[in-house]
């Protein structure tokens, strides 16, 4: 029996379609000899392992029928209005019937693409921008425009006349990835000026705002014009990313066509895991769980930061993160970070290259480095071999 020519077959969006370079990478990464920077995965040692299994349990022996059905596309009632309660200011306000349970926050980018962009539309990012957006994104065709940034984050003059009528400016204002930089509170509130100004709808994704190193953050963009802000969240980075269970606060007509899309996709959130969840943080837990991640992680940072330091070549530079799990590092001029990863990985150690990161101009030096999963000692080996990997490209150009 000879099979379908699939080539014919595929659709133009899905003949486009490319594999996200990092997960090619995390398959280099499997092997144990290998110290990966390259994964954004959170520590294993953070999951709450036996309180989940306790949630189980308990929704099981009580609920366990309603938790194993089907259910409402919205998400499970009570779950939404903790997250209403969560992310309510006093200036804005959050109503449960504004909050839609997804399937991971990448499932929240997905539905927002479907319900706003049509081919030709014109979207703002930042410079660099989460790889995972631009791929939820380019499906529908649109036309990226990149918007400034630095080491405060986006820059919001750079929003200028020529990008009203945009569909929307996409941000990760906290510890951002790739770069881990944390927007300033005063071009948070530039920013909400100038998304009024030019009548932008902005789309903050927050995976990582709970994991500032010293508990602080300043307020979201939602909380400065949340008649124009789209949040969105996920319990990946505070609890387990294997739960695929995240939550996205949209204005009421935007959450309407949200729901639609999500009811043609998967028909809803997984009913168990949602129940599960909202047992586990239904007393408080997470206030007690998050300040023990980030500790470990900002311990995990300070040990990379002291091995850059330490091993690093001159002409390399790197932030210094304040919260999250990636640090962002450049290369000196004319160093192709795709061409030490390979070397790179000869040695043992591999790293994201900084390139796919961006929507257009990609600054070939740049790479990102990961650093919740790997212990200290291990991460001083492996910044050591980087080291050592970077100063043959330079001893090579001299």
């Amino acid at each position: 029996m000879t099979a379908p020519d699939f080539n014919r077959l595929f659709s133009a969006r899905a003949t486009a379609l490319q594999s996200s370079a990092i997960r090619e990478i995390l398959k280099i990464t499997e092997r144990p000899e290998v110290i990966s920077f390259a994964g954004g995965l959170p520590a294993p040692a953070t999951f709450p392992v036996e309180p989940m299994r306790a949630a189980l349990d308990r929704v099981l022996a009580a609920n366990g029928r309603e938790a194993l059905q089907y259910s409402t596309t919205e998400g499970y009632a009570p779950l939404r209005e903790w997250v209403a309660r969560r992310c309510s200011t006093p200036d804005a306000p959050v109503d449960a019937d504004q909050v839609l349970i997804v399937s991971g926050s990448q499932q929240g980018l997905d539905l927002l693409a479907k319900a706003l962009v049509d081919p030709g539309d014109t979207l703002l990012v930042e410079t660099p921008t989460y790889l995972g957006a631009l791929q939820a994104f380019s499906l529908f065709e649109p036309k990226f425009v990149s918007v400034a940034s630095d080491e405060d984050g986006l820059c919001p003059e750079a929003l200028d006349a020529s990008m009203r009528g945009a569909k929307f400016l996409y941000c990760l204002p906290n510890f951002q990835n790739p770069t881990g930089r944390l927007m300033s509170d005063a071009r948070r509130r530039q920013l909400a000026a100038r998304a009024r100004e030019l009548d932008l709808l902005i789309l903050e994704d927050d995976p990582y705002g709970a994991l500032s190193y010293d508990g602080e953050t300043p307020p979201s963009i939602r909380s400065l014009a949340p008649e124009r802000t789209v949040y969105m969240g996920s319990f990946s980075k505070v609890l387990a990313p294997g739960l695929r269970l995240g939550y996205v606060i949209a204005p009421p007509a935007l959450r309407a066509k949200l729901v639609q899309a999500k009811q043609a996709t998967d028909l809803h959130t997984a009913t168990l895991s949602q129940f599960a969840v909202y047992e586990v943080i239904r007393d408080g837990f997470l206030d007690t769980h998050i300040p023990t991640i980030r500790k470990l992680y900002s311990d995990q940072c300070a040990a990379m930061l002291a091995a850059l330091e330490h091993h690093m070549p001159a002409g390399v530079r790197w932030n210094r993160p304040r919260g999250g799990m990636f640090l962002w590092a450049e290369l000196p001029r004319g160093i192709d970070a795709t061409a030490v990863l390979a070397r790179a990985v000869e040695q043992n150690v591999a790293f994201v290259p900084g390139a796919p990161f961006y929507a257009a101009q990609p600054v070939s030096e740049a790479l990102r480095l990961a650093f919740v999963t790997v212990p200290p000692a291990r991460i001083e080996e492996g910044v050591e071999r980087l080291g050592r990997v970077i100063r043959g490209f330079q001893q090579k150009a001299a």
